[in-house]
């Protein structure tokens, strides 16, 4: 019987790292796609925070696939122990990657995904409802719309056009929208290209992941050689222990030393660190800075002032444009409700999420997965190599072969800092399973093996700009 589908494309939405690495798979099972990225060029994300440099080496950047896939083309491969910065990851990896002939004819640039939906169907109509196409709705910056129809949907567009708040309470802080363009959104280029703006002045750092680590550090550097800058650093926890990281601990050098540094210069004065900072309100002041408003946990209220506010919350998932689709979102982290219990950052600050796959990832809607950043939700512990396993289990799953889908194989790091159980004579941390899934041996070291989901092997990886790592 000849289905609806046959013959239509898988529509990959967009072109960053996770999504060229689910565009390598499909070629790789010979399965037809199309690429749609809504910026000028590939890897436009990643190009955003281009001038920071990530902690672990390029051995562990690339997606297996995309290796195989190039390594028919003249790509001189990095070298595997040096530590890329974004920049470097799109020009050496990325660029080279969509280059490929296998993907280069399927990409489409400035073709942003406005909704999706099934061709003849809202979310309401079921009858007949998984045989249908799915109808992606697009629209490129000169205000084009086109359509695309699709036979199975993967989302990697990621969470970077959607950042957290500055309001401590989940919702914009009062005058926050109003003076969003007063806001310098997360990892600026303090050392480059926006120089000029943080020079001489005074800096106030909201947030406490990485991405808040590494402005903090430039701006720390910026202060040897420009008099009169200075900086705050405010977060909402009452401590930053959990910020400093695993210091020696960490399976990556580079990332423990960023929470070192961090430490010191705290400890040293050169950064002003102020907890339990819950923001309330934004207020403009007459020499263009802010005053933000905070009240502490005992109720006290707090104020800062600042020439330059930069926001570095965080990201959040944006499923506006599945509105349509049948989605099972889980009502905190806004991951899918099965994947939410293993990646609760309540639970999960270092590696310890279980592997997953296509299983996990799955929504009511068939054929539509949503990977990458984006699948975590709110959740920030999210790893480039957890998207890699995302893609190769749920292209698998597009090709038949479920075998392969759910042979689960997921690479984590040590980091030295946990917020589970920590597991007796090992830096790993152990995992209580959700009760809806059989239990499993948790990782204990690294080359330990689990069973049932797959072999699990602790490695050094590397997190999105944000989360626990950049």
């Amino acid at each position: 019987m000849i289905s609806r589908l046959d013959g239509l494309p898988v529509a990959v939405i967009g072109a960053g790292p996770v999504g060229l690495a689910a565009a390598a798979h499909l070629a790789e099972r010979g399965l037809d796609f199309l690429v749609l990225e809504s910026g000028e060029a590939v890897g436009a994300t990643v190009a955003a925070w281009g001038h920071v440099r990530v902690f672990s080496p390029w051995r562990y950047n690339t997606d297996a696939a995309a290796r195989r896939m190039l390594a028919t083309v003249a790509w001189a491969e990095p070298d595997p122990d040096v530590l890329p910065t974004g920049r470097e990851l799109v020009d050496d990896y990325l660029v080279p990657l969509a280059g490929h002939p296998a993907i280069a004819a399927r990409l489409r640039l400035r073709t942003r995904v406005a909704a999706i939906t099934r061709v003849g169907y809202d979310r309401v109509r079921s009858a007949g409802r998984e045989t249908a196409p799915f109808l992606l709705r697009t629209r490129t910056p000169d205000g084009e719309v086109g359509e695309v129809e699709a036979r199975a949907v993967v989302d990697a567009a990621g969470t970077w056009g959607a950042p957290n708040v500055l309001g401590g309470d989940g919702l914009p802080a009062l005058g926050e929208v109003e003076n969003a363009d007063r806001i310098t959104p997360a990892l600026p280029d303090v050392l480059g290209a926006q120089r000029h703006r943080f020079a001489g002045r005074h800096t106030v750092v909201v947030g406490a992941g990485h991405s808040a680590a590494t402005t903090l550090l430039e701006l720390v550097t910026l202060a040897e050689t420009e008099p009169g800058t200075t900086l705050t650093w405010a977060i909402r926890a009452g401590s930053a222990t959990r910020a400093y990281g695993g210091g020696e601990a960490d399976a990556l050098p580079a990332r423990g030393a960023i929470g070192i540094r961090l430490n010191s210069q705290v400890q040293a004065g050169r950064i002003r660190l102020v907890t339990g900072f819950h923001t309330r309100t934004v207020t403009p002041m007459a020499n263009g800075g802010l005053e933000l408003t905070g009240r502490a946990a005992d109720g006290t209220e707090q104020k800062l002032t600042a020439d330059v506010v930069v926001n570095s919350t965080g990201f959040r998932p944006d499923h506006s444009i599945g509105a349509e689709l049948r989605l099972d979102l889980d009502p905190i982290l806004g991951s899918t409700r099965v994947l939410a219990p293993l990646i609760d950052p309540n639970q999960h600050s270092c590696g310890t999420v279980p592997p997953h796959g296509v299983d996990e990832l799955a929504h009511p809607e068939p054929g539509y997965y949503v990977v990458g950043a984006k699948s975590y939700g709110r959740a920030p512990t999210f790893l480039l190599a957890t998207g890699y396993e995302q893609v190769r289990s749920v292209v698998a799953a597009l090709a038949g072969d479920w075998a392969a889908a759910r042979h689960v194989e997921l690479e984590l790091p040590e980091t030295g800092v946990c917020s589970t159980t920590p597991v007796v004579g090992g830096g790993a941390c152990r995992v209580t399973p959700p009760e809806s899934m059989p239990a499993e041996p948790a990782p204990v070291a690294a080359g330990a093996q689990g069973t049932g989901a797959g072999q699990v092997t602790l490695l050094p990886v590397v997190e999105r700009p944000g989360s626990t790592c950049c």
